[in-house]
């Protein structure tokens, strides 16, 4: 029987096809046998993961400048598929230059016109990665002045609530305590204009609550993306085949039992009664976090030698 090597990206490292070629060609290389199914989250790397036509558009950066940013079509050309860290990335914004308050979503939206004006009928937006704590005010901006209304279907790698938003991912964008409060000001003075209110309701504060304001002013449907993915490519049929699965992320940490890919893999796995291992960059569980993902294996692996090294060492399973 094959084994199922089904890793996420290792953010800013490798991407999940890379970390997915890797271990497979130790596990082949110790007289394995291996399919290699890269996944995501909702987080970068998942337009690549779904496939579909891929497209550029000329949009703004989180700080207003010229970007090219890439789109995909898929469903026929009906569906749009946009990335908001295309757009709206914090890797698009040098350290030095991370400014929390000012940093827009607006190239997102801008992003969604141009799938929706290539033909889309509706779009599936990611949202992992971003520089912005703006709410979606620049993409639901932008969306409005291009006359853009379609349904729009949001894949969300955390479970955060809207308010939490500055607080939790406030600081790795670039957010000192007094920045974190305005922020909060600002996500609290736009919920209570919206239709409905995004606060308390869980995945609308992804990417500094884009989701939310997606799903309050423009009745976006928010969804897990781990979930949506591994469905869309069929994830389940793979691993009731498989030996067993292997999984893996940059970080194995906290973050990754709220709504991460490699739990919804680890769950899938304990479910169907299918052993998983994960090959992870590096590894910052704790031991109650570790027992309930029930992984048989976690191995660091930081580098491409690393990961055929974890690949021959799982071949001997």
């Amino acid at each position: 029987m094959n084994v199922l090597v089904a890793p996420d990206s290792f953010k800013g490292t490798f991407s999940a096809a890379q970390v997915a070629a890797a271990v497979a060609r130790g596990l082949r290389a110790g007289g394995g046998s291996a399919v290699e199914l890269p996944i995501a989250d909702g987080g970068e790397g998942t337009m690549d993961v779904l496939g579909g036509d891929l497209r550029t558009a000329t949009v703004t950066d989180p700080l207003g400048r010229p970007v090219e940013a890439r789109f995909a079509l898929a469903d026929g050309g009906r569906m749009g598929i946009v990335e908001t860290a295309e757009a709206s990335g914090l890797r698009l914004v040098a350290e030095e230059e991370r400014d929390a308050f000012a940093a827009s979503t607006r190239g997102t939206g801008e992003l969604i016109a141009a799938a929706v004006e290539a033909g889309a009928r509706s779009v599936v937006i990611a949202v992992g990665g971003s520089a912005t704590t703006d709410g979606g005010a620049g993409a639901l901006e932008a969306l409005d002045a291009a006359g853009v209304d379609v349904p729009i279907t949001v894949l969300c790698d955390v479970r955060t609530t809207w308010e939490n938003a500055p607080r939790v991912f406030g600081p790795q964008k670039g957010a000192d305590s007094r920045t974190i409060k305005r922020l909060e000001k600002r996500l609290d003075a736009l919920a209570a204009k919206a239709p409905r209110d995004p606060r308390g309701v869980p995945m609308t504060g992804c990417a500094g609550g884009l989701s939310g304001g997606l799903w309050a002013f423009r009745d976006a449907k928010l969804v897990p993306g781990a979930a949506y993915v591994l469905d869309a490519i069929g994830f389940d049929d793979f691993m009731r085949d498989a030996r067993f699965v292997v999984t893996g992320e940059g970080r194995l940490d906290a973050q990754t039992l709220e709504g991460k890919a490699c739990a919804e893999v680890a769950t899938r796995a304990r479910q169907g009664g299918v052993a998983c291992h994960a090959v992870v960059g590096q590894n910052h569980l704790d031991q109650f976090r570790a027992r309930v993902l029930d992984f048989g294996l976690v191995i660091e692996a930081g580098d491409e030698a690393a990961l055929e090294a974890a690949g021959r060492r799982l071949a001997e399973l």
